[in-house]
């Protein structure tokens, strides 16, 4: 019979183990995750600067205290331009919060189903994109919709496609990922062809929609459509490490400052941003908070209930490898801890 490991023995495996798997993960982050919590939230940005960031922002608003603003590293690093906290920021996926608004109000208003198909929208999709006589608007909001991602196909990003026609193409004929309404995978195709459907019925634009509806609403003067509509030297560099140019000349989507997604965070949370019956809507359908990465730009935009605070944060660059992605989770919740700890003082 064969005897069970004594307690001492499984410790010393589970220390190698764990000791065998740091080899396997970046120092940094091993670094990152370890040191004492900082005492100030700008501390802990100078030390994401020292751990190789070349640029951050951050944006605190705890309710019932004025907003906080913080910067650190650079805002143009090539240039030596100091980080500005108020600069304007490629938001990439955030985006998707003010598009799934968007929807809400649109339901809301009768001119959108929740439950109308891709192909009763666009039936210019059916048998181009598979099942598209059964997904749902409703299936396309939530990424449950088995249409697979453009993003996600080869050596995309080393030729990224600017128009939503040739983004499109890249997943036409393609196998569906799944049954729609069977799993779940994030697929930006979804919010392209919701943006789609929006342009359809509303006959115009539908970022003018999201302009009257909701930037126009919280008076946000710093979120932009793309870069024809801002002026460049107010946009923070975004650089991925490996590449030598600076990337915010790339036509990559929405752009704000950490200030303008705080606020509309705040009103999306509150309510503030709502007419009656929307955020109903809104709750059945997709979350309350959102992160972004595109290359050279990282963001996260969360609302924490349990300290009644919308922190964003800003950071680049970026990586191949997602250790810049990892670090930048590592520090934010590093920064929740601090605003959490000192709101409790």
């Amino acid at each position: 019979m064969k005897k069970k490991p004594t307690k001492t023995i499984i410790r010393i495996i589970l220390l190698v183990g764990t000791i065998t798997s740091l080899f396997f993960v970046p120092w940094i982050l091993v670094k990152a995750w370890i040191l004492p919590l900082p005492a100030t939230v700008q501390e802990q940005l100078n030390e994401a600067i020292d751990d190789g960031f070349e640029g951050i922002i951050v944006y605190v608003d705890v309710a019932g205290k004025p907003p906080a603003f913080y910067a650190a590293g650079w805002h143009d690093p090539k240039n030596k331009i100091p980080a500005n906290p108020k600069a304007l920021f490629k938001i990439a996926s955030i985006s998707k919060l003010y598009t799934a608004v968007a929807i809400t109000k649109l339901v809301s208003k009768g001119c959108l189903s929740l439950d109308k198909t891709l192909a009763d929208y666009l039936p210019g999709l059916k048998g181009r994109i598979a099942n598209a006589e059964k997904i749902t608007l409703r299936m396309m909001v939530q990424h449950r919709s088995g249409i697979p991602n453009y993003t996600a196909t080869h050596n995309y990003w080393v030729h990224p496609k600017e128009s939503s026609k040739e983004k499109l193409k890249l997943i036409f004929g393609l196998p569906a990922s799944f049954e729609p309404g069977k799993d779940y995978e994030y697929s930006n195709t979804n919010y392209l062809l919701l943006a789609e459907i929006m342009d359809k019925v509303l006959g115009y634009p539908h970022y003018q929609f999201i302009q009257e509806e909701i930037l126009d609403r919280l008076n946000l003067k710093n979120t932009f459509s793309g870069i024809s509509k801002v002026d460049m030297d107010e946009v923070m560099s975004g650089y991925h490490v490996g590449y030598p140019l600076d990337l915010k000349t790339d036509k990559q989507g929405m752009l704000a400052s950490a200030e303008d997604v705080g606020i509309f965070l705040r009103a999306l949370n509150d309510g503030s941003l709502w007419d009656e019956g929307e955020q109903a809507i809104y709750s059945s359908i997709y979350k309350y908070g959102h992160t972004g990465l595109v290359p050279g730009y990282q963001s996260i935009a969360k609302y924490h209930k349990d300290i009644d605070a919308v922190i964003v944060q800003f950071t680049s660059p970026t990586n191949f490898e997602g250790y810049n992605w990892n670090l930048s989770e590592i520090v934010y919740n590093c920064i929740v801890k601090i605003v959490s700890r000192q709101k409790s003082l």
